[in-house]
């Protein structure tokens, strides 16, 4: 098993959630890290912890990632970072695995899963060796204490529950 460390500026952490149950929001966290300890040819025994910084939440909108800042949303001052902690890794397919471990948000840790695969290895051209993965899933605000909400005149609400994330991470080894 070797160390690999996120290379941020090849990496990405995106998230979607219905808006007025008729669209989608989308954004990205610009600060994240991992630890990872992983054979990329068979993650099934990797140890894998991963950290976004909430403060560095963007939907392209200022006010918008103001108000997910404050405490009718992540409430970064309180609780600046999502944590991921992986207790159980299930290969599913070749390269594609089901990730389960602990999301600790907003003083809330609930076990979820996500999809992961592996996209390949490679060199760069300064010869470091690098790795690519990609993750998929999705969690509910409400189990988070996420419940912040506005009822729509026409039924419905203004913000959905499930929040969809898609991660491509491109890693260095033993960085």
């Amino acid at each position: 098993m070797a160390k690999w460390t996120v290379d941020t500026a090849h990496s990405s952490v995106d998230f979607s959630v219905k808006h007025m149950m008729i669209a989608k929001v989308k954004g990205s966290f610009h600060q994240f890290s991992a630890d990872i300890e992983a054979d990329p040819a068979d993650l099934s025994n990797a140890a894998i912890s991963f950290k976004i910084d909430l403060a560095s939440v963007d939907t392209r909108n200022a006010d918008r990632d103001a108000h997910l800042r404050n405490p009718d949303f992540f409430n970064v001052e309180t609780y600046p970072e999502l944590v991921f902690q992986a207790t159980k890794i299930t290969k599913t397919d070749d390269g594609e695995y089901d990730v389960t471990g602990n999301v600790s948000l907003h003083g809330v840790t609930k076990e979820e899963t996500f999809e992961v695969s592996f996209e390949g290895t490679g060199k760069d051209p300064w010869g470091n060796a690098k790795v690519g993965f990609s993750a998929k899933g999705s969690l509910k605000r409400s189990d988070y204490g996420l419940t912040y909400n506005a009822a729509l005149e026409t039924g419905g609400v203004l913000i959905g529950d499930e929040v969809k994330f898609t991660l491509d991470i491109e890693a260095i080894a033993g960085a």
